[in-house]
């Protein structure tokens, strides 16, 4: 049977917390520094994963280090980490591993780390822009959103998620936004995005100014915190969050029940799955970044797929192929760990227009 580990770490001390319970009574600065002195862990097992051509069990296996620190950290110390969690990946057998969240951010993206593993590494970014994308056009179907006419921003469109969304999205939509912190890099992706596309898409640095005129939004920094606010959405808007930590502050799902906001890229996972490990999801589904590891792993490609920050259409296109032929697809919604329901869209749609009548009164 083939095999795949996925990799995971703490978000932040509350995540420590709910597994060593004498965290909870001690300083936030004091657990970040008892957890690095922890080895990597196994964290589960996972069985049961299993399509109509072939069946998979991996494991989740910890790095042992927050978001916080991987950001705060020298760069070289945390990558040693990351690659000794991948070494215990390798001793327990499996044979592609997957980076989950900051562990893919780190560095050059995977590249270092699988050239130091005799396992192939996968940082699962290719199956996140597909949901990604079709997740939005679903959800802005459901608002009642014409995409085709909406004002669309990609925030963090230089990041490899961010730039192939953005130039995906460009065959959607007449009016693009692409949002990031290095006008070079912006520049580049608008004149390939021009070539491709003959769209003349908007740059900006600015987070707020874009976020306020856009009616769909895909978020996927690094920031490892909030960068969109209650105040800077308008009503009736779409957003997909695909950054972990999330880029969508808490206090939107407390003061806005005018928006949606959605997860990015989570799916639902053939067989009867059982990951032994809650991450807040129903059963039988995960995040497309895990998916993508099992899905390599169910059809024995046990190649680096997802490296670096050139993200490719075609792996884009190569990986949205094996997961329909493995029986992957995408998940209802969820919103801040919850799931949505029709009668939740349908209300948040009506909320967003009473808003919208209402000002245009005024």
């Amino acid at each position: 049977m083939n095999k795949f580990a996925f990799m995971i770490h703490p978000i932040d001390v509350s995540d420590v917390s709910r597994k060593f319970g004498v965290a909870r009574r001690l300083p936030g600065s004091w657990v970040e520094q008892m957890i690095r002195l922890l080895p990597p862990i196994k964290a589960s097992d996972i069985t049961g994963v299993r399509s109509p051509h072939n069946e998979v069990e991996g494991w989740f296996v910890g790095c042992p280090l927050t978001t916080s620190q991987m950001l705060n950290l020298p760069e070289e110390y945390v990558l040693k980490r990351i690659v000794q969690t991948g070494r215990l990946a390798e001793k327990l057998g499996a044979q592609v591993l997957g980076l989950g969240a900051m562990t893919s951010v780190v560095g050059d993206a995977g590249i270092t780390v699988a050239k130091s593993l005799n396992i192939a590494v996968t940082s699962g970014n290719s199956y996140t822009v597909a949901t990604a994308i079709e997740g939005s056009k679903k959800a802005a179907e459901l608002m009642g959103v014409d995409l085709a006419h909406a004002e669309v921003a990609v925030i963090g469109a230089t990041v490899s998620i961010g730039a192939v969304c953005a130039r995906l999205m460009a065959k959607e939509t007449k009016y693009l936004t692409l949002v990031a912190r290095n006008d070079d890099r912006l520049d580049q992706l608008a004149s390939k995005i021009l070539h491709e596309s003959g769209l003349a898409v908007k740059v900006t640095r600015d987070v707020k100014q874009a976020v306020r005129r856009a009616d769909v939004i895909i978020t996927i920094t690094s920031a490892g915190g909030s960068v969109i606010a209650p105040e800077d959405l308008k009503p009736g808007a779409v957003v997909c969050d695909v950054a972990r930590p999330r880029d969508v502050s808490k206090r939107v799902a407390e003061l806005r029940d005018d928006v949606l906001v959605i997860e990015g890229g989570v799916v639902e996972v053939p067989g009867d799955v059982n990951f032994n490990l809650n991450f807040g999801f129903p059963p039988n589904t995960s995040y497309a970044s895990m998916a993508e590891t099992m899905i390599l792993a169910l059809e024995g490609r046990f190649e680096n797929f997802t490296l670096g920050r050139d993200l490719t259409l075609e792996q884009v296109e190569e990986i949205t192929r094996l997961a329909k032929k493995h029986g992957f697809k995408l998940a209802g919604f969820r919103s801040f760990e919850r799931p949505v329901s029709p009668e939740h869209i349908q209300a948040t749609r009506a909320r967003a227009q009473q808003k919208r009548k209402v000002a245009i009164n005024v």
